[in-house]
């Protein structure tokens, strides 16, 4: 573990003393409840905001994972890898404008990303990519909670246990991936 970084355990959703500790670098692993949603469900997420509908789940404190599941034989998710961040960039500010305090997904975000985590106190995981069996072994149950027409991109509940993350973006304008272009000089 390189110095001044720490391996921490937190329980979801997260409270704001929880994300206060975490620093860019920091392994983290999660327990608790994790939402998967994608492009389409954040569509269908934002129009329901404008039209001042209800939203499909509280959004207090949750953490969104960009990912995509792969079914099992007797479950809603048997290996779960993450997405590309940045194509939820757009709808970002209003998801933590309603309550999210964490997404999950993988790649550098807009520099306005960092900007929004500052003001609402929140922060951006990354998730390591082609681990997707392993990750699926972190989920122990999973559970379908808005547009299950959308097929891979509805909305899932997951409970996991130990889900392993690294804090790509604090909330203090902490950026991992500027850190390491410092560092490595690319």
């Amino acid at each position: 573990m390189p110095a001044g970084r720490q391996e921490i355990t937190i329980k979801a959703p997260l409270k704001d003393e929880e994300i206060s500790k975490l620093k860019v670098g920091d392994r983290v692993f999660i327990n608790g409840i994790l939402y998967v949603a994608r492009d389409l469900a954040h569509m269908r997420i934002i129009g329901l905001i404008e039209k001042k509908k209800p939203l499909p789940f509280d959004m207090k404190g949750q953490i969104i994972f960009y990912a995509g599941p792969t079914p099992g034989k007797n479950s809603l998710v048997s290996t779960i890898g993450p997405t590309t961040a940045s194509r939820m960039d757009k709808f970002h500010e209003e998801l933590l404008a309603q309550g999210i305090k964490a997404t999950i997904g993988k790649g550098p975000r807009n520099p306005d990303v960092k900007k929004v985590l500052e003001k609402y106190r929140a922060v951006y995981f990354i998730a390591t990519g082609g681990v997707a069996a392993l990750l699926g072994e972190k989920v122990i149950s999973a559970e379908m909670v808005a547009f299950p027409e959308l097929g891979p991109e509805a909305i899932l509940k997951l409970e996991v246990s130990k889900f392993p993350v690294i804090v790509a973006y604090d909330s203090n304008g902490g950026d991992l991936f500027e850190e390491g272009r410092k560092k490595y000089g690319t």
